[in-house]
């Protein structure tokens, strides 16, 4: 297997030419986040601005006649400055409404247009907005995933796919969707030299129905795909190896060299869905995470967590109708998938442990690193001796019980799965929505066997928003996304562990696929609400007393240790690895939520 390789955009806000690119992509980092509170609070409505003075609240109120509406004032969740003369700063407010402008001062320069005015916003308040519109730089965040490249360096790759793709007698093209709702849906074009990458795509993605959806089509984004060819030219190049994936966004194309990765065509678009829709007005949050939704109540649950976590495997319920396995958006009409269909892993799959998705493997579904026995070529889904990360990607309408729309309402019940191969975290814990997004923005599981190239054994890791190889943005923008979701829409947060219990990795078992099911099962029916809780001393969460079909010793996991003194240096160990990874966020963000974790 080809290691998957980091993720590179072009960075056009190079050297003095630049320039204006890189304030072109200020403006719209800016733009979008800071007009998405700039909503009037009732149509036709007008309302004066919260001011602390009386008199200019007076003041305010007698330039109207008709009926008005207080504001509320934007109240800062950082900490009161103590300096007396910066504290002092305050004559800020808000003015909403049609005549907002012309109560701030500005409609006599000809400006008419906001509905919401922010005006003498006070340093604190101001500090907030910077940190929210991701004002002062570009809108990626650079790092390991996400790494820069020049102009010249795409358009050289993109001339060698191009004249590679014109000795070709022929290829396929694929033109779909990316995104069920079609307020922010995407139009893609696949252009691919195999025609099993291209089924992979058209599993993948949403299709036409007619021919006439597509009429005029016109992509939003472009991926050339000449996987059996690569970079020779890599180390001029700057990159890590002469396997090549570079997005161009203003361009809006992609090429992608030297790996015959079926996922890669996915995750592209999905990184550029973490771009594109926090930039929406008003902004909406994209999530690495599975989604069904109720039958009867037509309740909507998430479910986040990295690969080997169970996320796939517990979208699937026999009992609710599945929206996606891996990829969705939540915006102001409720959650919505982005993709046409599942990407499963298939390591020692069974019809027993996980029917739905076994049964889904028929004509159309493609296996992907799967051993095939006998004449007949039989899937073996327990021969691991090439790699254990085998696969299959099928049409969502593979799943007998798929939600046909692919949207839903605001979920009611967010469950953060992590497979801990330390063995201290809970079966299942309740969280604060402060803890919540603490626990979203550690992304904490481990690396299982199987996942990525040369993990034999188990490693903690941590990946922000439990997704951090598709963020485009910093993990803080997403999380105050999530933040003002749950707030809205009164979600209710949890940790799923699908990891170890009584002892680490190799001295205590994996939990039983039922055991995390019966878990998922109390939330989702409620029945959770009947029992009582138990406060965690170190992580803070709530431990449950009962659940139906679940050993009661097993929901606290000092109890399953032979040893509980172990446990305790055990939990204390790892606590200590999530304040030590933590670090690195404190301060980026409106909020301080390491108060919120654990206390070591």
């Amino acid at each position: 297997m080809i290691a998957a390789p980091s993720r590179i955009f072009l960075r056009t806000a190079t050297a003095i030419g630049g320039r204006n690119a890189l304030r072109a992509l200020v403006a719209r980092g800016a733009s979008a986040p800071f007009s998405s509170s700039c909503s009037s609070s009732a149509a036709g409505s007008s309302a004066v601005a919260d001011r602390k003075t009386t008199s200019s609240r007076k003041h305010a109120s007698s330039t109207r006649s008709w009926n008005q509406q207080v504001a509320r004032r934007h109240k800062s969740a950082l900490p009161r400055d103590e300096d007396p003369i910066r504290g002092g700063y305050d004559s800020s407010a808000i003015y909403s409404g049609p005549a907002a402008c012309s109560d701030a001062g500005i409609s006599n320069l000809g400006i008419t247009g906001p509905s919401t005015i922010y005006k003498n916003q006070t340093f604190e308040e101001l500090f907030q907005h910077e940190v929210r519109n991701d004002e002062g730089g570009v809108n990626v965040d650079w790092g390991k995933v996400n790494q820069p490249t020049s102009p010249e360096v795409f358009d050289e790759l993109y001339e060698k796919a191009v004249n590679y793709f014109n000795t070709k007698e022929k290829c396929y093209v694929f033109d779909g969707f990316c995104g069920a709702n079609p307020k922010s849906q995407r139009k893609i074009r696949f252009v691919h030299e195999m025609a099993w990458q291209q089924h992979f795509v058209t599993n993948m993605f949403i299709r036409a129905d007619h021919e006439s959806d597509l009429d005029g089509f016109e992509p939003d984004f472009t991926v050339i795909n000449a996987c059996s060819q690569v970079d020779e030219d890599w180390e001029r190049h700057g990159l890590n190896s002469e396997v090549a994936v570079v997005f161009n966004i203003e361009k809006k194309c992609a090429v992608i060299f030297g790996t015959w990765y079926g996922g890669e065509n996915k995750k592209g678009i999905f990184s550029l869905m973490h771009y594109w829709l926090p930039m929406e007005d008003p902004p909406q949050l994209p999530m690495h995470c599975s989604a069904n939704v109720g039958r009867e109540d037509g309740d909507s649950a998430l479910f986040f967590g990295l690969s080997g976590t169970g996320k796939t495997t517990l979208s699937a319920d026999p009992h609710r109708a599945l929206i996606g396995d891996d990829e969705h958006g939540w915006d102001e009409d409720g959650i919505f998938n982005f993709e046409g269909g599942c990407y499963a892993k298939t390591i020692n799959l069974s019809e027993k442990t996980e029917p739905d998705i076994y049964r889904a493997i028929h004509k159309d579904a493609m296996l992907e690193n799967v051993a095939l026995k006998g004449d007949k070529l039989v899937p073996d889904y327990f021969d691991t001796t090439k790699t254990e990360n085998g696969r299959v990607s099928y049409p969502i309408f593979h799943i007998d019980n798929y939600h046909e729309p692919q949207m839903a309402g605001h979920p009611d019940n967010i469950i953060f799965l992590s497979c801990d191969a330390f063995g201290v975290l809970p079966p299942i814990a309740k969280l604060t929505p402060e803890q919540a997004m603490y626990h979203f923005i550690s992304g904490y599981t481990a690396k299982v066997a199987g996942t990525e190239r040369g993990i034999t054994e188990p490693v903690a890791t941590f990946s922000a928003c439990f997704g951090a190889a598709f963020l485009t943005m910093h993990p803080t923008r997403y999380a105050e996304l999530l933040k003002d979701k749950l707030e809205k829409h009164s979600a209710q947060a949890w940790i799923v562990n699908s990891g170890w219990s009584g002892g680490p990795y190799g001295v205590g078992e994996r939990m039983s696929i039922d055991t995390t099911r019966s878990c998922v099962n109390a939330i989702l029916d409620g029945t959770i609400a009947d029992t009582t809780w138990e406060k965690d001393p170190i992580f803070g969460w709530e431990l449950p007393a009962s659940i139906p079909d679940v050993d009661s010793d097993v929901l606290s996991p000092r109890n399953t240790w032979p040893d509980q003194k172990e446990y305790d240096d055990a939990e204390k160990k790892l606590a200590e690895m999530y304040v030590k990874n933590f670090e690195k966020y404190i301060g980026k963000g409106d909020v301080d939520y390491s108060q919120f974790g654990p206390k070591v």
